[in-house]
């Protein structure tokens, strides 16, 4: 599952990859969110891990559960 994480005042965006349901990583983002000074982290699919304080987040955007296909052939 692909993440986009929006840091405020960074001009680029967090792109991370996990392994996680979309329902385990909006748990994630909930915990610290209610955690006064929280993080929010994830570990990627290559096992590092990405924290950004709750207080810089701008947004979390979670993408599709589904795989896209790849390349330019089509099915007609």
């Amino acid at each position: 599952m692909e993440i986009k994480i929006g840091v405020q005042s960074v001009h680029r965006e967090l792109v991370v990859e996990t392994d996680l349901s979309a329902e385990e990583i909006e748990e994630e983002l909930r915990k610290a969110l209610a955690s006064e000074k929280g993080v929010f982290s994830l570990t990627d699919t290559k096992g590092r891990r990405v924290v950004v304080p709750v207080d810089s987040l701008g947004f979390v955007e979670i993408g599709e559960d589904e795989s896209r296909p790849v390349g330019f052939g089509g099915t007609l």
